[in-house]
């Protein structure tokens, strides 16, 4: 048995548009969205241990051991399965938290798919994303692993084909936690749904995200970082925010604008990415296991 599974992917997530349909009675909001992979990732490394503890091996701040969605995924397939190992996981950390790119949803995510590996507890995808859901929306998006025209809450999902681009990406100096801007009472929650056939026609509506009005009311910084970057294309935030983003032709263009924002001094962190269609952790377990 393979004992370890080093540079794991964790990749970030956009969201091409993201509408807010209805609430359950539970709580939990009815979502449409387009979920875009880029190839910005945190990376995770794996070392098996045979005594069934979970140890995080790298320091985050602000992040407690056992809340960690990283520790609470692999004991969560511990759980599920009756495994009796446990694992050593240390993580490169380059996604921000409170970013709306999905980090530590990608992080847990990618954790499901390295141990249900390493651990050779046998579970398939589909029952891996149907495990995730308790830990975020998000988890089984990364677990699908393809870009995806997704509803519910986040687990209904659609393969889709996005077009090959570049995106520039701006995380503003601010976290924006998810639950104050889906508690917001100005939130709205009644947009009309829409079907995948749109998105794939490219109704211009789409571009719009429900949470981003709430955000930029109670965050300036996400306001700033959103007028800043519409100069250069239609800018939209992802997720609950705070982080925005603009799409791009080409690597050049995206280089151009990133050094736009340093010469204008700006405090922000701006960077680039390139669109993916497929989360690289998959072909990585494929070589590995072959």
């Amino acid at each position: 048995m393979l004992r370890t599974l080093h540079n794991c992917p964790a990749p970030a997530k956009l969201n091409l548009f993201l509408h807010v349909t209805g609430r359950r009675s539970d709580g939990y909001h009815l979502l449409q969205t387009a979920f875009q992979l880029i190839d910005r990732c945190d990376i995770l490394h794996f070392d098996v241990r045979g005594d069934r503890q979970i140890h995080r091996t790298t320091e985050l701040a602000n992040v407690p051991h056992d809340a960690d969605l990283i520790v609470r995924a692999a004991r969560l397939l511990q759980q599920a399965t009756g495994c009796m190992l446990g694992a050593d996981i240390a993580i490169d950390k380059q996604l921000p938290m409170g970013g709306g790119l999905g980090g530590g949803s990608s992080d847990a995510a990618t954790t499901l798919l390295a141990l249900n590996a390493l651990w050779q507890t046998g579970l398939s995808r589909e029952a891996l994303m149907q495990l995730a859901l308790p830990l975020g929306a998000d988890v089984p998006f990364f677990i699908f692993g393809r870009n995806a025209f997704a509803e519910g809450v986040g687990e209904k999902m659609v393969e889709i084909t996005t077009p090959e681009c570049w995106f520039v990406v701006i995380e503003p100096s601010v976290a924006v936690p998810t639950a104050a801007i889906f508690g917001a009472p100005e939130l709205t929650r009644n947009s009309k749904p829409v079907t995948l056939s749109h998105f794939l026609r490219g109704a211009t509506y789409l571009g719009r995200n429900d949470l981003q009005d709430v955000a930029v009311a109670k965050f300036p910084e996400v306001g700033a970082a959103f007028s800043w970057l519409s100069q250069f294309g239609i800018a939209r935030m992802s997720g609950s925010g705070a982080c925005v983003f603009v799409d791009v032709e080409s690597k050049s263009r995206a280089d151009r604008i990133v050094r736009a924002a340093t010469e204008a001094g700006t405090q922000w962190k701006v960077w680039s990415a390139k669109s993916m269609q497929a989360h690289p952790i998959i072909h990585q377990l494929d070589r590995c296991f072959s």
